[in-house]
Formats: structure tokens, C-alpha cells, sequence
């Protein structure tokens, strides 16, 4: 029996994204390796492999379809709405359906260039009812407390199977216990039949293996989270213990690097989460799991659900206009939108294509919790009164080849979204004392534990840095990032005469790559109290020489640890080496 061309796309898609699977979960099961080994280099080059994966396997699939079909049977839509019947057949029985649903996507978008977005002929919505499939698959462990909570936390973290020895097991369920004795809920603290619920898989990223799940009792629970680090040479220990949900939703924040962790059930997994974290976007939640392309599908989704309640429309962005971005906003969807102009100001030496590869370079690094994940979209559409005009005008005016109109559509050919976030500057003009002085300690954090993970933001203005809904100062301004060992920290020359001091010019020469801490307070803070204060919080931020020595520690090859949680919180103090 002679198959039909639509059943050979939908097999050839299908062989791709088994292809895809195969070594996203390779990669993904090594991390406890990694973890064991202390191999952290090894760990981040194994993050950006797998962020990569997804495209070079759909180039991979595309050239497969392109090399096997001719250009009219690939460009028939018609074609690919029978394929795309196939291809619901072909995945019946997957767990990962939605995710091999989002592959189709991608490659009918690779053939069609983000024309042609129906549900006819690609997988605008999902083909299944996600709430009457249930695999059966038991994703949780459980431990009973009885009222013994060190000996219930030390099975817990021995049941995890990490592969390796805690240094003292019993000591962590002392410390675990006398912290959860504290703050717990007296019915959760005290009650005999309390439990812990702990999911199977266990979350790795950077130096870290993260357990994660609930403690829960008569239909009260709190959040879960043990962060058990490797001190080299000696074993394992509990870093510390977190159940507050704000602080669990930061470990999986939009700003970090995605966890790697075996999900075999990705729906049922993302749901479990999403028990724990009920304010976190379902998006965000398949991205913090490495499954950032499910997450843009579940973003555009989401998105297109609240364009059509109609609540309000995009406005533009509030704070100072952008020198290369136009940015707008759907304020009830908490989303920016980012639109690389057509011409850039003056004193942005730049072109289109170096600003896509500083939001490619942050998209492969690790965030480190500082800055904003983003996702790229192309060929955006939607009608010409979802827009405010104001906005519509300013981005008809400054990206008109990004930006048309046809009939009552708005076209985007090209834009990247990313949280709402409010912008530190003016964040700061509605602080009290207190307020000012937290975010003006956490801006400097930001920018320390970005230097730490070899990212210079380049421009540090404070217009280019926003505050989450956790108080968590964010950049998110990439056109000028650049890696830390690129740039030249530099003193000031001393004068030889008064008058060279006085000059209009520099009376020393400035390099193309020349950084001068010395002159980041005037150039941050135009306010004389802010920039004092800002200096009173992190005066090595000034000093070219703390600069060059976090230089000297990336380049002889320390991974400097960057915690998603407060140094405060931690049961004990840094094993050793450089940390923030």
C-alpha cells in the first residue's frame, strides 16, 4: 500500500521529534552525572546544548522534508491539513503530545514562514481535552512525618537517590526540622498525620539539585522546595529549607536558566507545579522545565484568550522611550512587546542583526535570576482596534518595515515579548526611605551576580533594569550586553597638570572596549542622595580592580555560585570560593 505524501510529512515530523526527545532527555538524565562529578562548566555547556537542540533538530527535520517532497506538495495547505489528522493519530498514545504538537507547529511555520496560522492546518489549539487524559503514571513519592520531622526530612533527601552520601544526614534533619517546627502552620507543625509529597524527579541547575513538592494535611498545604548542594570532597548537605510561595515561585522564576529535570508526563508534571505556584503562567512554568518552545505555544495561547475578553488594549509602554526597541504593553496580560526600530539614535553604533544576537547570547546563558527570559515571535497579527492609537502611530513611525497595516490588521513581522516588570527608575520616584535603600541594594546585587556569571549589561541606566512583583531588581535591556572578560576596567589616569582635569576631553586615551567604574555614579544618578546611597551599598562596584578580579576568577575557570535565595537563609555558611 503506496502511503499518501500528507502521512509520509506527518511520519517524517514525527521521526524529527522522536530524534529531539531522545537527546533532550539524554541531556537531561546526565545532570545528576554532572551534579555527582562537580562538573559545572560541563553543566552550563549541557544547558545551552539543549536550549539549541530544538532548532537544529527542526533544521534537521526541514531539510529532511525539503530534500523528500517537492515545493508544491510542501506549500499545499491542504496537504497539511491531512497531515495534520495524521500526525493526531501518530501521537494518540504519546504522553508528550502537546509537545510534539508544538514540533508540528514549528515546522509547518519553518515551510510557511508564520503565514497561514489556522487551526486547520497546524495546532493553534491543542487536539486534546488535557483534563480527560490521565496517564495513571504516579509522579510523587510520600512520607508520613508522625511527628518526627528530622528523621521524615532525612528520608526525604536520602530517598532522592542522588548518588552520592550526605556529609550528615541527621544533622540536615535537625536543621530541616527546627525551621519547620518555626514557621510552619501549627496544623501542619503539630499534626500527627501530616505528610510530605515530594515529586520523583528531581530539579537540577547550576550547582544545585533542587527536591520539590508539598507538605500537606486536611486540605492545608505549604510549598516544598530542599536546595541540597555538593561540597566537593567531602558530600552532600541541605542548603536550606524553603515554603514560603513567593520564594518557591523565584527558584522557577523567568529569570533563570531552565531547570533540567525528567518530566515523563510533561502536562501532568506542569500541573503539579502549577498546584504549588498558582500566580506562575503556565508558559513560564513549561520554559523553567527546559520545554521553552511548549512554552511559547502556551504563551500565544494564553495571549490570544485575553486580546479577545477585549479588557484593554496595547498602549504604549510606560518610562523613557528606548533608543533601539519600541516597546508596548497588554496590561491585563502583564506582557511587553519589543520591536527592534528601523533606525536607531545616534550614539547606538549597531545594526538589527547584533541586537537578535545579544538576545540570542542571553537566551543560551545562564540568567542567574537577573535577567528576563524572552521569547521571539514572528508575523504576530491582530486587529487594528486591539491598539491604542497613540501606539499604533509610534510604531507605524519608527518600525514601518517591521510594522504595517493590511485592511484592519496590524502586522509584526518581528517582536519579542517578556514579562511586565515596573522600571526601576520609576519605581524609585514612588519609594519610601526603606524601599529606596532595598532596591538600590538589590540593583547592585543584580548587576554583581550578572558580572559573576561573565555578563556586563552594558548600559546600567536605570531605565533599563524593572522590579518584579517579589521587589527583584530585573535587566532586561540587551542591545549592549556583552560577556565580562570582553570589556577593559580601567582607572582613571591621574592628571600631570590642573588643566587636563579641567578639559572638555579626557586628557587619556579610550579604547573601544575602556570601562571606568569611577565614572558609573554621575552616569547612574542624576540625583545627588540616590548616587551617594548607591555607593554606600556597593562601593566595589566603583573600583576597577574588584572588576578585574571577577575577570581573573571566570578565566581561571571558577562557576561563582549564584543562589535563587537569600545568603541569610541558608543553614550554612559557603564551603568555599566567590559567592553572591
Amino acid at each position: 500500500m503506496k502511503l499518501s505524501p500528507a502521512y509520509r510529512i506527518a511520519a517524517t515530523i514525527l521521526h524529527g521529534f522522536d530524534e529531539y526527545r531522545s537527546r533532550f532527555k539524554q541531556i537531561t538524565l546526565d545532570a545528576n552525572r554532572r551534579f555527582r562529578d562537580a562538573a559545572w562548566r560541563e553543566a552550563q555547556q549541557a544547558s545551552a546544548e539543549r536550549i539549541n537542540l530544538y532548532q537544529e533538530k527542526v533544521d534537521e527535520t526541514l531539510g529532511r522534508l525539503q530534500r523528500t517532497f517537492d515545493e508544491d506538495i510542501l506549500t499545499h495547505c491542504e496537504c497539511w491539513r491531512e497531515a495534520k489528522g495524521h500526525y493526531v493519530e501518530l501521537i494518540g498514545q504519546r504522553l508528550d503530545y502537546e509537545l510534539a504538537e508544538t514540533y508540528f507547529n514549528s515546522l509547518f511555520c519553518s515551510i510557511f514562514h508564520h503565514r497561514h496560522i489556522r487551526d486547520d492546518w497546524m495546532f493553534v489549539n491543542s487536539s486534546r481535552d488535557a483534563a480527560s487524559h490521565h496517564s495513571g503514571i504516579e509522579l510523587c513519592r510520600h512520607i508520613a512525618v508522625e511527628g518526627d520531622w528530622s528523621r521524615a526530612i532525612a528520608e526525604a533527601l536520602e530517598g532522592a537517590e542522588l548518588g552520592m552520601e550526605f556529609i550528615d544526614l541527621g544533622h540536615c534533619g535537625h536543621l530541616a526540622r527546627d525551621f519547620l517546627v518555626e514557621h510552619l502552620p501549627q496544623g501542619l507543625a503539630d499534626g500527627t498525620d501530616t505528610e510530605i509529597e515530594l515529586l520523583k524527579s528531581v530539579f537540577y541547575r547550576n550547582k544545585g539539585a533542587y527536591l520539590v513538592g508539598r507538605i500537606h494535611r486536611d486540605g492545608e498545604q505549604v510549598p516544598l522546595v530542599l536546595p541540597v548542594l555538593h561540597e566537593e570532597g567531602k558530600g552532600l548537605h541541605l542548603d536550606t529549607v524553603l515554603i514560603e510561595p513567593d520564594e518557591v515561585s523565584i527558584i522557577f522564576s523567568f529569570t533563570r536558566v531552565y531547570f533540567q529535570v525528567d518530566a515523563t508526563v510533561p502536562r501532568e508534571f506542569v500541573a503539579y507545579l502549577h498546584m504549588l505556584m498558582p500566580d506562575k503562567p503556565i508558559s513560564e512554568l513549561y520554559a523553567a522545565i527546559g520545554f521553552f518552545k511548549h512554552g511559547k505555544t502556551e504563551f500565544f495561547r494564553a495571549l490570544n484568550q485575553q486580546i479577545a475578553r477585549r479588557e484593554d488594549k496595547f498602549i504604549i509602554a510606560p518610562g523613557v522611550r528606548g533608543m533601539v526597541m519600541a516597546v508596548f504593553v497588554l496590561p491585563s496580560h502583564r506582557t511587553v512587546f519589543k520591536i527592534i526600530k528601523d533606525r536607531f539614535d545616534p550614539s547606538k553604533a549597531m545594526s538589527r542583526d547584533n541586537v537578535r544576537e545579544k538576545y540570542g547570547l542571553v537566551k543560551r546563558h545562564d540568567r542567574v535570576g537577573r535577567m528576563a527570559d524572552t521569547q521571539e515571535f514572528s508575523y504576530l497579527v491582530s486587529r487594528k482596534d486591539h491598539f491604542d492609537p497613540e501606539c499604533l502611530e509610534h510604531l507605524l513611525e519608527v518600525a514601518p518595515t517591521n510594522v504595517y497595516l493590511k485592511d484592519d490588521k496590524v502586522i509584526i513581522k518581528h517582536c519579542y515579548t517578556e514579562r511586565m516588570m515596573t522600571p526601576l527608575n520609576l519605581y524609585l520616584e514612588q519609594c519610601d526611605e526603606t524601599e529606596t535603600r532595598a532596591v538600590l541594594k538589590d540593583y547592585g546585587n543584580a548587576i554583581k551576580q550578572m558580572a559573576a556569571a561573565n555578563i556586563f549589561p552594558g548600559d546600567m541606566l536605570l531605565k533599563n533594569f524593572g522590579v518584579t512583583r517579589h521587589g527583584r531588581v530585573i535587566f532586561y535591556d540587551y542591545d549592549e550586553v556583552s560577556y565580562l572578560t570582553e570589556c577593559n576596567f580601567r582607572h582613571i589616569p591621574e592628571p600631570l597638570y590642573p588643566e587636563q582635569e579641567l578639559a572638555d576631553e579626557p586628557w587619556y586615551s579610550v579604547g573601544p572596549n575602556d570601562i571606568f567604574p569611577e565614572e558609573f555614579g554621575p552616569f547612574l544618578f542624576a540625583n545627588v542622595q540616590l548616587r551617594k546611597l548607591f555607593f554606600e551599598l556597593h562601593p566595589e562596584l566603583f573600583d576597577a580592580d574588584y572588576w578585574k578580579s571577577l575577570q581573573a576568577a571566570i578565566t581561571d575557570g571558577q562557576v561563582i555560585d549564584v543562589y535563587p535565595y537569600r545568603n541569610k537563609q541558608r543553614f550554612a555558611s559557603d564551603p568555599g570560593g566567590l559567592t553572591y
